[in-house]
């Protein structure tokens, strides 16, 4: 609850989403704390489908849900995983990749790259965060 509440601080107060770094300090946290508790506050959802919208009309979620032609969803989806790819430093890119694109499992890479595999670990879920704070920039907002 207080890291939600730091992070819409920061946000407010930056105008834009807070690093890491800079969620450890206000919260007095560790960085894989942040880390941790940022992974943990987007791993559910319970809103209905039924739910209305917060502005007071009567629409639901299900009756905004349209088809969409994926090909322009996929390019711009590959756009945004470039510029959360570039938002990595090498070694952080390099497991990504090895990861996702080569489909490596994380022993396998941390036998590749000379690291245990806590460490790969570690660095991937740190690279992920890093990765969707950059497209959340940059990702359209759809109202």
């Amino acid at each position: 609850v207080r890291l939600s509440r730091v992070l819409d601080e920061l946000t407010n107060e930056l105008g834009r989403s807070p690093t890491i770094p800079e969620l450890a300090k206000a919260t007095g946290a560790e960085e894989e704390e942040v880390i941790d508790a940022l992974d943990s506050a987007h791993a559910y959802s319970t809103r209905s489908l039924n739910a209305t919208f917060e502005d007071g009309g009567d629409d639901t979620l299900a009756e905004k849900l349209g088809v969409t032609d994926t090909g322009f969803e996929e390019i711009e989806d590959g756009s945004l995983i470039s510029a959360g790819l570039d938002a990595l430093d090498e070694r952080e890119r390099r497991i990504v990749e090895l990861r996702f694109f080569d489909e490596l499992t994380q022993s396998q890479i941390a036998a590749q790259v000379g690291i245990s595999q806590m460490h790969v670990s570690r660095l991937l879920r740190r690279a992920l965060v890093v990765m969707r704070g950059r497209i959340e920039e940059m990702a359209p907002r759809h109202e």
